[in-house]
């Protein structure tokens, strides 16, 4: 298939056709003339650009919904097959297309509920619990409903249990009081200022170590426990099991009525262990493994009591059902009790494992974004000036043009000499740069100095570009008239601050010697470079580089260049002289401009006429040189005057002793 071209193609010129070095290589050229429209495009199947377009479309959205399907088999919600299950007791063994995906899940199934990261097991762990004042409300109350069907079914034995129960319920209480007292303090006091006493304090600090301590909410739990099954122990020890069974015996032959008190009744004892597994289920911020074990072996304990020790008080019994035993109607209730409750346990405790996790990873994503935003922010001041940069961060669009005007900014350029760019002198340029920055940091906040550039060997700097210097701030938007608005008031309100404090041409012109002072001390810095690296023993030549700074003042239109990768810069007259200064310039030489000679000599700097300097574009113009001495100081005005009073002085002296 031959493509027709779309444009028209005509022989190149004849002075491109003798070149000499063009013939010799046998290239030939060509001209597109570019006010010739290009020729029709020819004919396309349109319905096969729709295919392929519609294929495209679903190829996408096949991807986008493997991707989502993907992502959501990886999510830690959701059913958990048996099958998946008995893979994570048996360690994941063997290869399976599901073992990504359940070792994905941050916690492990429906048997051992724990996080596969025991560092993140333990700091869920060793939370604070802020619920141990509700748990021990719920376990006190417990207590006393134990105490209460012990007293109203078994009166009988109470009178050899009475101490136990006194114990135990005491015990609660403290535990209650002084998990409680805190709360009850903030209540009491939340609507004025109160101080409290030293004993307050130090309850208030025993409470909270309880609930910040894993161990001692363990404690506590496991105390509870015990309790509750000593009140059911003191029933079990009063329970003579050998008269029960030959009073149940004699009562069956003579037919009368036996005294039941003389031992338990089997269903208020099951009763009340359901009571205490539910007690070890529901307290709140302790392992759930170990929840699930204490429960487990509470459960297997009593079936051991009922089908061993008081086999024959449980038989004989009453049942839910004629045709079923009672000592499997107490287990039934057992085990209903214990799973119920377990899978409620369950739900709960999974629930608040990936509220954890999810909490864990957004402060982890919070944490990130901090530091990626402040990453930017240094990448961005390192890129812009610091108002610039603000700008950008706050309110400034994409794509959208900033600028400033400014009446006076000073503008230097530094350029090395005898100095060859190539791969070797890379990193010593790198260093002198380096420590060019290091001094640029002492002028950048307290004296506005800026880096704009480096072009190969060239530092670009500048001192005034501040708001308060600057006339004009333009931000140009399509859209968002609001913040225009916006722009425009604190436009007024600096120049208000601009008149108030920088109206004064004299207190623009410190930018110069600024400037100036800050040239310098990059030259006494290149002479500490020269110094360092003639005694260090390379291959090549001893590093010798000179430089050359041209400084020139005056107008500058400062902006931002490009949509990405954007570039702070300045422009205008001040910074074409600057250049010019330092090419035309002498090494170890501050050139500067007429203009800004006289305003360091406001300063008291020295300033040397150097004559007449062609400047390229501009023609033969007045230059001068700042002086400085052999220790790179600058030299003052002020020091030949006093040497010339000091003369004038001594001949006055002199003539008035003549006189005399």
């Amino acid at each position: 298939m031959i493509i027709e071209p779309r444009y028209e193609v005509q022989p190149g010129t004849e002075k491109a056709r003798n070149d000499p070095f063009l013939q010799k290589h046998n290239v030939i050229t060509y001209l597109i003339p570019f006010n010739v429209r290009p020729r029709t495009i020819p004919d396309l199947d349109i319905d096969h650009i729709k295919i392929i377009d519609s294929e495209t479309e679903l190829k996408k959205q096949s991807s986008i919904g493997l991707e989502l399907r993907e992502e959501f088999k990886k999510m830690p919600v959701g059913p958990i097959s048996v099958k998946e299950n008995f893979k994570e007791v048996f360690q994941l063994w063997g290869k399976d297309k599901d073992k990504e995906r359940i070792r994905a899940r941050p916690v492990i199934g429906i048997y051992l509920l724990h996080f596969r990261d025991p560092r993140l097991e333990y700091n869920y762990m060793h939370q604070p619990d802020y619920m141990l004042k509700y748990s021990m409300l719920l376990a006190w109350v417990f207590g006393l409903n134990l105490c209460y069907i012990q007293y109203v079914h078994d009166s009988g034995l109470v009178k050899n249990g009475v101490i136990v129960d006194l114990v135990v319920m005491l015990s609660l209480t403290v535990l209650l009081f002084l998990t409680w007292y805190k709360k009850l303090c903030f209540l009491r006091y939340s609507t004025q200022d109160h101080k409290y006493s030293r004993i307050s304090c130090c309850l208030f600090r025993v409470a909270e170590s309880i609930q910040r301590s894993l161990i001692k909410r363990i404690g506590i739990y496991m105390y509870t426990i015990i309790s509750y099954f000593s009140i059911i122990t003191v029933m079990l020890m009063d329970c003579d099991r050998e008269e029960y069974e030959v009073v149940h015996i004699e009562s069956k032959l003579y037919h009368y009525e036996p005294d039941m008190n003389m031992c338990f009744h089997p269903w208020l004892l099951t009763n009340m262990v359901c009571l205490i597994i539910g007690m070890s289920l529901i307290f709140t911020r302790i392992p759930f493994m170990m929840k699930v074990v204490v429960s487990t072996l509470e459960a297997i304990t009593y079936m051991i009591i009922l089908f061993f020790q008081f086999e024959y008080i449980v038989h004989h019994s009453l049942t839910t059902n004629p045709y079923f035993e009672a000592e499997y109607a107490h287990c039934l209730l057992v085990i209903i009790t214990l799973l119920s409750l377990y899978f409620k346990e369950r739900q709960t405790e999974f629930n608040n494992k990936i509220n954890y996790k999810w909490r864990e990873e957004l402060l982890k994503k919070q944490h990130d974004a901090f530091i990626a935003d402040q990453s930017i922010t240094i990448l961005l001041h390192n890129i812009l000036p610091a108002h610039v940069a603000n700008v950008y961060l706050t309110s400034l669009a994409k794509h959208e043009l900033y600028y400033e005007d400014y009446a006076m900014v000073a503008v230097m350029f530094a350029s090395l000499h005898n100095f060859q760019l190539d791969l070797p002198n890379l990193r010593v340029l790198n260093e002198i740069i380096s420590e060019f920055d290091r001094i640029l940091s002492y002028y950048r906040d307290d004296y506005l100095v800026e880096k704009i550039k480096i072009v190969g060997c060239t530092y670009m700097a500048a001192c005034g570009l501040d708001l308060r210097f600057s006339s004009v701030i333009s931000q140009e938007r399509s859209t968002h008239e609001s913040v225009i608005q916006e722009v425009l008031r604190a436009r007024r309100s600096i120049s208000v601050l601009r008149k108030d404090n920088y109206a004064s041409s004299e207190k623009k012109e410190e930018v110069v010697f600024v400037l100036t002072t800050f040239a310098l001390d990059l030259m006494r810095t290149l002479w500490t470079c020269n110094n360092d690296y003639r005694n260090v023993p390379v291959d090549r030549d001893v590093f010798t580089a000179d430089m050359s700074i041209g400084i020139s003042s005056g107008e500058v239109m400062a902006g931002v260049v490009g949509a990405s990768q954007v570039h702070y810069d300045i422009w205008g007259n001040a910074v074409n002289m600057a250049s010019r200064m330092d090419s035309t310039g002498l090494a170890g030489q501050i050139q500067v401009t007429e203009e800004t000679a006289e305003m360091l000599r406001k300063y008291g700097l020295e300033c040397n006429y150097r004559g007449m300097t062609f400047v390229k574009g501009r023609g033969i113009l007045p230059t001068y040189f700042v002086g400085i001495d052999e220790n790179y100081e600058f030299k003052y005005i002020y020091e030949s005057r006093h040497h010339n009073l000091s003369d004038n002085s001594d001949s006055q002296h002199g003539s008035s002793e003549k006189n005399a």
